[in-house]
């Protein structure tokens, strides 16, 4: 065989399985969203619209190349656990929890085997989702709102402000996680500055108003608020 048919066949045989594969239909990959909400929520039904444009934007288009399987539940941990199950059994490519913790419990409690995606989970550490946010390890991973080492330097920004400071409350609601895992990353750095922390638990305004009048009598004082959409920081 001559040098250049022999190098034309091994091109053609080379070739030849590419060729096969681009006319092979494209996978379809699976994806699993589960939402604790209604259906007809506008909010997440934006977030949703959101998603999936991202999604086409990367190439990914509901119907082509990937199948979107959505569940929507309310808060009811029954029907979160059933939808969850029922998202597992399909063996997607990847779990979606939409609504933070009540989502991304329940599908890990159904899977430990199938990436899940979290989003807007407060403590995913303390919840046992992730080993560490350095390293998740296991089948989850996302998103999450608080970062609880920042908290302490919260103190630390209160003391350049106000150096003479020896005493400072902490405004927090105890009904939200964050604020406690917030006032806990406080509390940790707290001996170090010389600083005693005093916890104010108030859910409305005059409560709150008199609590912090009566702290502010004292010298040597300052404030910070851990409300759920953002700290504030005070000297009084």
């Amino acid at each position: 065989m001559k040098r250049r048919e022999f190098i034309t066949l091994l091109g053609g045989a080379a070739g030849w399985p590419l060729a096969a594969r681009a006319q092979q239909p494209e996978q379809v990959r699976r994806i699993g969203v589960l939402v604790a909400t209604a259906a007809d929520d506008p909010a997440y039904q934006a977030r949703i619209a959101a998603f999936l444009q991202s999604l086409a934007q990367l190439g990914w288009t509901d119907g082509r190349n990937v199948r979107i399987e959505t569940r929507w539940a309310t808060s009811n941990a029954d029907d979160l656990r059933r939808h969850a199950a029922e998202l597992a059994v399909l063996a997607p490519d990847v779990l979606v929890a939409a609504t933070g913790t009540a989502t991304a419990a329940p599908l890990l409690q159904a899977t430990r085997t199938v990436p899940i995606v979290f989003v807007n989970v407060i403590d995913p550490v303390g919840a046992g989702f992730v080993a560490s946010l350095a390293r998740p390890g296991g089948n989850a991973t996302g998103f999450t709102l608080f970062e609880y080492g920042l908290s302490g330097k919260w103190l630390e920004l209160l003391k350049q402000i106000a150096p003479g400071v020896t005493r400072a409350a902490v405004l927090r609601d105890p009904t939200i996680a964050s604020g406690i895992g917030q006032f806990a990353a406080i509390q940790a750095v707290a001996p170090s500055l010389g600083v005693e922390l005093s916890p104010i638990d108030s859910r409305d305004g005059p409560e709150i108003e008199r609590a912090v009048t009566a702290f502010a009598r004292f010298g040597n004082s300052g404030l910070i608020v851990t409300p759920s959409r953002g700290p504030t920081v005070i000297a009084i």
